[in-house]
C-alpha cells in the first residue's frame, strides 16, 4: 500500500512552485513592459530605464548642460543613472515582495547576472528530495545520468 503521508508536503510544494512560477511570468512582462523615466536634480537631463534596470533612452531638456562643467556634468548623469536603476530595482522588489525568492538575488535577475534556470532548480529540487541533484531542469543527474525535464 503507498504511503500518503508526504503528499500534503508534495500538494504544498506544488502550489508554492505554481506561485514562484506566476511571480516570475509577472516579473518577466514587467522586464519586458516597464519603463522607469528619473530626472536630474536640476532638471537639465532625463533618463529612462526598462523593467531590468538597463538604460534605454537619455535627453537633454533645455541647454543647461552646455553650460555645467565637464566633470559636474559626469557627476550628474552617473548620480541620475543610479537612481535610475534603484528605481527599477525596487519595482521589481514591490512585485516580487519579500518572500518572494528567499536567498535569490532580484537584482541579479533583473540585471541577468542570476539565470533563471538557476531559481527554477533551486526551487524544484527540494521537492525532488535529492532524486535529481542537478538534473532538475535538462541537466543529467549525477545520480543515474538520466534527464529531467528537459
Amino acid at each position: 500500500m503507498a504511503d500518503w503521508t508526504g503528499q500534503g508536503e508534495l500538494d504544498a510544494a506544488m502550489s508554492l512552485l505554481e506561485k514562484e512560477q506566476r511571480r516570475l511570468k509577472e516579473l518577466s512582462r514587467m522586464w519586458q513592459e516597464e519603463r522607469t523615466t528619473v530626472h536630474a536634480k536640476d532638471r537639465s537631463l532625463s533618463m529612462t530605464f526598462d523593467g531590468r534596470g538597463e538604460l534605454v533612452d537619455m535627453a537633454f531638456n533645455g541647454s543647461k548642460y552646455r553650460t555645467i562643467a565637464p566633470a559636474e556634468l559626469a557627476h550628474l548623469i552617473v548620480e541620475t543613472l543610479r537612481q535610475g536603476r534603484a528605481q527599477s530595482v525596487e519595482k521589481m522588489s514591490r512585485l516580487m515582495g519579500s518572500d518572494a525568492l528567499p536567498g535569490v538575488d532580484i537584482a541579479g535577475l533583473a540585471t541577468g547576472k542570476v539565470d533563471v534556470n538557476e531559481v527554477l532548480e533551486s526551487l524544484v529540487a527540494p521537492m525532488l528530495n535529492g532524486v535529481a541533484d542537478d538534473g532538475v531542469l535538462g541537466k543529467p543527474s549525477r545520480r543515474t545520468g538520466e534527464t529531467y525535464g528537459g
